[in-house]
């Protein structure tokens, strides 16, 4: 029955879990990994770095990061079965659809598969943060009809996902857009995705189902899919060569949602967007096409203007993904490949103190007991 107050709907501001992993101030715009700003990471950090951070709970020495690195290294490789996966799913498959069932899969042949102790979930994590980056380089590849490329242990994460992709070493300034746009995405405390993952490993499940969970919550355009929407927008803008705010303009008209406006928590402009805007300008100077940087900044000025709504970090990731030569199918996977680092920390966290999520309902039903209505009185 009714407690006579009706919960949130979307649990929005309900405390459901307490963490050491992720801090966020929305009203003030602040995201922090174990207390460290977002900001600090962004500037002075790396993508195996913030991993390490993530698990282990502090920052790693030279020689703990270097071995991390090896660990990562060694683990850059896929059961040939989880391959021929690749092979006979149709060519037209979601990636992230893939992605989802190939991670599945992979649990059948993790040598911890049957271990659920803190440091068999570490393991567990370092080989998931390889696996996952490889899962959807191949499968890119093998749609396309491409062979499929070796990493090479001696690039960083970000740069071997880029070389197992387009068979080419990468260049510095790719490896860097990639690498920072990792550490933005690692983590963002109980959002959808997380929260799913931490639902499932509550229940004693294995790390492989709580972040197949995670992928099949991080798929829908209300999470992960949001930056796909926000290029689509940007180049039907381009097709049609109808002005940017004029498109916007319409939108709003027919009550239209904006993709990539707007967020649940942030108050103010996003942090991250802040970071990702600027990988967006710098790469609009390297590739000399500054359109899809120019007219993101005027959308978003337009939509603060007239909706006091700022960009999240879906908006300009849009823009910044399409200049490094990604596919827009492979926006979200690559969210994943990032979020990855973050999902298992929570996993790990959850596990190393479990209870059950078992939430209650508030009821607004039929007042109990309701009679059982006979068949001729229906």
């Amino acid at each position: 029955m009714s407690s006579g107050s009706q919960a949130p709907k979307g649990l929005e501001g309900i405390v459901a879990t307490t963490s050491s992993i992720c801090f966020i101030d929305g009203a003030a715009g602040v995201l922090a990994y174990r207390g460290v700003d977002i900001n600090e990471l962004a500037v002075k950090s790396n993508f195996e770095e913030v991993c390490y951070l993530l698990w282990y709970e502090r920052f790693p020495k030279a020689s703990e990061l270097a071995q991390l690195s090896a660990d990562l290294a060694a683990e850059r490789r896929l059961p040939s079965a989880v391959n021929d996966l690749l092979r006979l799913v149709p060519s037209s498959s979601k990636p992230m659809d893939v992605l989802r069932t190939a991670v599945s899969m992979l649990g059948l042949y993790d040598p911890d598969a049957i271990k659920g102790d803190h440091d068999a979930n570490v393991r567990k994590a370092i080989r998931l943060t390889s696996q996952m980056a490889l899962i959807v380089a191949n499968f890119d590849r093998i749609r396309k009809g491409k062979e499929l490329v070796e990493p090479n242990p001696s690039l960083s994460h970000a740069g071997n996902f880029l070389l197992v992709l387009n068979g080419e070493k990468p260049s510095e300034t790719a490896t860097k857009t990639l690498d920072l746009a990792l550490i933005l995405h690692a983590d963002h405390e109980l959002n959808a995705s997380t929260f799913a993952a931490r639902v499932t490993a509550a229940t004693l499940s294995d790390m492989h189902a709580a972040i197949t969970s995670a992928i099949g919550a991080l798929k829908g355009p209300l999470h992960g899919g949001a930056n796909e929407d926000v290029m689509r927008l940007l180049l039907e803008i381009a097709k049609s060569g109808e002005d940017p705010v004029e498109k916007i303009k319409g939108m709003l008209a027919e009550k239209k949602k904006v993709p990539g406006m707007g967020h649940r928590v942030y108050k103010v402009l996003d942090p991250r967007a802040v970071h990702l805007a600027k990988m967006s300008e710098s790469l609009s100077k390297t590739t000399g096409d500054s359109k899809w940087y120019d007219w993101s900044n005027r959308i978003q000025a337009f939509v603060k203007q007239e909706k006091n709504l700022n960009a999240n970090v879906d908006f300009y990731s849009a823009s910044t993904y399409h200049m490094l030569g990604l596919d827009i199918d492979l926006f979200t996977p690559i969210f994943a490949l990032s979020r990855i680092a973050g999902w298992a920390a929570h996993v790990i966290e959850q596990l190393d103190d479990n209870r059950l999520i078992r939430p209650r309902a508030d009821y607004t039903g039929p007042v109990h007991p309701a009679p059982y209505p006979e068949m001729a009185t229906r």
